[in-house]
């Protein structure tokens, strides 16, 4: 973005740059972001439980503004709907990692292992998954990948696959639960190679 842009665009409100992103101009919605990272971040940070969710929450949120800019009515300061879109989106997460649990995959969170694997029982435990996936009904899997493996929401994986969101919900549950049974013989230490 060259000087002359940069200062423009630094002199205008906040409604304005918003209204200008809507209008198509194509630096607008960065200087909004510029203006008020730091703050965004931060409110992430404070809402979710890991640094992890706090970055995929504050991505997610930020995705939604830019796509919802045109909805925005100026009944409260842009930095207010930004922090309400953050905190949201924060809270949707944490409603999504306690129906379904997440570990942390940091390093420094990450056990030793206690043994190294070889590539070979890697591929077969890989062989061993597949076939129980592929295993399933083919409306299971679909949204059981959707959302376990793509990572879409319950409402994305409804609007991709043309369903009701209950539905996914359900065939989700019923999947995991299929998976459950036919994987459960791999609890057993003996049986992981």
């Amino acid at each position: 973005m060259c000087r002359e842009r940069a200062f423009e665009l630094g002199e205008r409100t906040d409604v304005d740059l918003l209204r200008a992103h809507v209008a198509g101009e194509r630096y607008a919605f960065a200087e909004l972001l510029r203006r008020h990272n730091d703050h965004l971040w931060q409110t992430a940070l404070r809402t979710s439980y890991t640094r992890e969710d706090a970055a995929d929450s504050l991505q997610d949120a930020l995705l939604s503004a830019h796509r919802t800019a045109g909805s925005f009515r100026a009944e409260a300061e842009v930095r207010s709907w930004l922090h309400a879109i953050v905190v949201n989106a924060c809270l949707d997460r944490i409603r999504r990692n306690k129906t379904r649990r997440a570990l942390s995959l940091a390093p420094e969170s990450m056990p030793e292992p206690r043994d190294t694997r070889d590539e070979m029982a890697e591929v077969e435990m890989s062989l061993v998954i597949d076939r129980a996936l592929f295993s399933l009904p083919p409306d299971q899997r679909t949204a059981l990948v959707a959302v376990d493996v793509e990572g879409y929401s319950v409402a994305e994986a409804a609007a991709l696959l043309g369903v009701p969101e209950g539905t996914i919900k359900s065939r989700c549950a019923r999947a995991r639960q299929r998976l459950k049974e036919r994987l459960d013989f791999l609890r057993d230490p003996g049986n992981r190679g």
